[in-house]
């Protein structure tokens, strides 16, 4: 078994709607990325391929790399399952956590939930998604941005 812990953050810009969980929710501002700005697919995609013993997403997927401006971080997720499963470890479970002020994420939990487990490739009940705010604290309680954790566990196939 190995555990693994992700991290993300993305401060808000002009848009109309923001990416999280691989849901589109719409919103008075978007989040600057050079991918989607998916924080919680990113937190989680790390927290694989930390699991695995790999390096993190900005290594996998570069910012500098043109072929990965606007992507749906639903494929690129999709690809670090197939990372963790050549490196021989499939997926036991991923919990995480949406750090926002604003937009309320409760409407879109079941969805996300939905999108994860398909860009994974398992069950939608091997995937938790929770949301909090911080009480109007920090920088997402200023609604600047939002961020995301994910711990997953993994476990060897042989």
């Amino acid at each position: 078994m190995r555990i693994g812990h992700g991290y993300d953050v993305h401060r808000f810009t002009d848009g109309d709607e923001i990416t999280i969980g691989g849901v589109k929710i719409p919103h008075d501002k978007g989040l600057l990325a050079h991918s989607d700005g998916d924080v919680l697919l990113h937190a989680i995609a790390d927290a694989l391929l930390g699991a695995a013993g790999e390096r993190d997403i900005g290594y996998h997927f570069p910012d500098n790399d043109s072929k990965y401006k606007n992507a749906d971080s639903r494929l690129l997720l999709a690809r670090v399952v197939e990372i963790i499963k050549e490196k021989g470890f499939e997926i036991e479970y991923v919990d995480s956590t949406i750090i926002a002020q604003s937009p309320k994420m409760a409407p879109h939990i079941n969805s996300m939930r939905d999108a994860i487990s398909a860009a994974l490739g398992i069950d939608s009940s091997l995937v938790n998604v929770k949301a909090t705010t911080e009480e109007h604290l920090g920088f997402t309680g200023r609604k600047e941005g939002i961020s995301a954790h994910a711990v997953c566990l993994l476990k060897s196939k042989e």
